[in-house]
């Protein structure tokens, strides 16, 4: 008795390990702008497989993302005080090779089910992919500042995905809805960096608060923000229609107004603890950006 009570303790503790390695709380926010996009595609849910699909596709291809992606970084994961807990460089998945495995088969899993929707589907899921894990973790992370602009495209793919989906084409709305994740990214991703500018630095990773000092990594986090507000404002002032109407230009004109202040404020007063502050309010501005598109295209 108290063998199988062991055992399944074992079997529980792993099964956390290898949730823990995808990385949860990023694959449920690419998830959210997946549905988003093809609830926007089909308001009424008359292609619930497909919705499905591409939902599913994409928590299987974000996870699998980030498991590879921990494993191409476990060198740089276990000098870095905030990521030498995770899975792969603590030891609690080893070898190593173990995570890489179950990324593969994660991977392989999203590109079947998207390109079950239709091909293009499957297309976006597998450069989405590509641009992630080869793109930017394999060739660009430890080589240039610039790493996010570019690796910034598969951030967006789950988005294309989604609305490709139920479609089986895009159009100027899925393009938007696309482009409004990949500005949100350059902002995300460095006023993290610049909260720890010294892990990245101590791990050589030549992220732009570690090539730049602090008064110009504070300007360019600033002009990324500001970009980011000013151009999500732009679907609704040329009259795009379904999804941009009046409910989303509410919710981000006041999300926008917030996430400028925090920018403005770390701009005139930098520190680490207000580019944390700006890093964790840029999750819920996207979510609720998001969700103002599914609430407006529910309406029109």
């Amino acid at each position: 008795m108290l063998c199988g009570e062991l055992s399944l303790i074992r079997i529980i503790d792993a099964l956390k390990t290898y949730y823990e390695v995808t990385k949860p709380v990023i694959v449920y926010l690419l998830v959210f702008t997946a549905f988003a996009a093809a609830f926007v595609a089909d308001p009424g849910i008359g292609r619930p497989y497909h919705v499905l699909a591409a939902v599913v596709a994409v928590f299987l291809g974000s996870a699998a993302a980030n498991t590879i992606t921990g494993y191409i970084d476990r060198d740089i994961d276990a000098v870095m005080g905030r990521t030498k807990a995770r899975p792969i460089p603590s030891g609690r998945i080893h070898p190593p090779e173990k995570a890489l495995y179950f990324g593969v088969v994660l991977a392989v899993m999203s590109v079947l089910l998207a390109s079950s929707a239709n091909i293009l589907a499957g297309i976006f899921m597998l450069a989405g992919l590509f641009d992630n894990i080869v793109i930017y973790s394999r060739f660009l992370k430890r080589r240039t500042p610039l790493n996010i602009l570019l690796g910034g495209f598969s951030g967006a793919m789950p988005v294309l995905v989604g609305y490709s989906a139920v479609t089986g084409t895009i159009d100027l709305i899925s393009v938007v809805m696309a482009a409004l994740v990949f500005l949100w990214i350059p902002a995300h991703i460095w006023s993290l960096a610049l909260h720890a500018r010294e892990d990245y630095k101590t791990a050589h990773v030549p992220m732009l608060p570690v090539v730049v000092d602090e008064k110009k990594s504070v300007r360019v986090i600033a002009l990324t923000v500001f970009l980011m507000v000013a151009a999500s404002l732009v679907p609704f002032l040329i009259d795009m229609g379904r999804g941009f109407g009046i409910v989303y230009m509410a919710i981000t004109l006041a999300m926008g107004v917030v996430t400028m202040g925090l920018g403005t404020h770390l701009l005139i007063w930098p520190s680490v603890a207000k580019a944390w502050r700006l890093f964790k309010f840029s999750s819920p501005y996207l979510a609720f950006i998001f969700l103002a598109i599914m609430v407006d295209a529910l309406i029109t």
